[in-house]
């Protein structure tokens, strides 16, 4: 089930107006972003772009980008993108790494649905003018490459695992995904990122139990004591938290 709370019927006119309201001034409100955002739809938030793009002749996307920085820009950036769109960035992001981000290759190829599959592909076709296939290719080799994606000698067989992971309990491959990034020297703030946008309107509740169960702390709780500010705000409210 999903974490996200959000209205039966908001206003796409009024949320559009409110963020707009929240980029003007002297400084960004970045809470009455979050509070909006952060308790919408895909459905919904779609709205809210074609509305702002509709009222102001602007980019929703250019203008949290101008006013948001740091892992709060990222995260609300992702998240407002349609999920295929955003699953193509997350992609094309984890290729052009100095060391491939194969995790995300599998996690998109793995676990989206065959239609969803589709939807990415001609989501990064359109907006890289390439395939996916062609860089994913392009930025591996051997066994790896035709798996999906790395370098070292031994990635194969860590990409191999992680797919049948992926396949086999997606649930309990993402919790572990979580625990790695919060629990690691440095947050992977990446990782953390993107395991919440994404299972936020899919089923980050049973990931949350799964997260409880084998670290005896709520993930909220986890994500509250390693991260700050308006980024933690973002995260806690995708959570589901009751504080945000």
């Amino acid at each position: 089930m999903a974490t996200l709370i959000a209205p039966d019927n908001p206003s796409p006119v009024e949320d559009a107006e409110m963020i707009k309201k929240a980029c003007q001034g002297w400084g960004t409100d970045e809470k009455a972003i979050i509070s909006i955002l952060g308790h919408r739809t895909a459905t919904q938030r779609k709205l809210i772009m074609l509305a702002y793009e509709e009222i102001y002749q602007e980019d929703l996307i250019k203008q949290l980008q101008s006013e948001l920085s740091g892992d709060l820009e990222t995260a609300i950036c992702h998240w407002v993108l349609d999920p295929a769109d955003r699953d193509a960035v997350l992609a094309n992001t984890a290729l052009k790494k100095t060391i491939p981000d194969y995790r995300v290759i599998v996690e998109i190829a793995c676990i989206r649905s065959p239609s969803d599959l589709l939807a990415v592909k001609r989501a990064y076709s359109y907006r890289y003018k390439h395939s996916l296939e062609e860089d994913v290719a392009s930025h591996t080799t051997g066994d790896i490459r035709k798996s999906l994606s790395g370098d070292r000698a031994d990635e194969f067989l860590v990409a191999l695992r992680l797919a049948i992971r992926c396949i086999k309990k997606p649930r309990k491959y993402f919790e572990k995904v979580l625990r790695h990034a919060i629990n690691k020297v440095g947050t992977d703030e990446d990782a953390l990122t993107r395991v919440i946008i994404t299972r936020a309107e899919k089923d980050l509740k049973e990931i949350k139990e799964l997260y409880f169960k084998r670290n005896n702390i709520s993930l909220d709780d986890a994500v509250a004591g390693d991260t700050s500010g308006d980024y933690k705000a973002f995260l806690l409210a995708l959570l589901g938290s009751e504080e945000y």
